[in-house]
């Protein structure tokens, strides 16, 4: 039995679409990304690898907010 990760197959799909020239994209084509990337980013968040990312950004922008007073 195969089992496909759907955020992996999202992520490839993300990346597959990025890798397009711009101009060859109409408005729905990039309306379709931003939903396909929305979307991963709604099945990552409540895992770990999610959390981490959310954690790691955060200190990032903490980082740089305090770097700048």
């Amino acid at each position: 039995m195969l089992t496909i990760n759907v955020a992996v197959l999202l992520a490839i799909i993300v990346v597959l679409r990025l890798r397009r020239r711009t101009e060859a994209r109409s408005r729905f084509d990039e309306k379709m990304t931003v939903v396909i990337v929305l979307a991963l980013g709604v099945i990552l968040a409540p895992t770990d690898l999610g959390q981490g990312i959310a954690s790691l950004l955060g200190q990032l922008v903490s980082g740089v907010s305090q770097a700048g007073q």
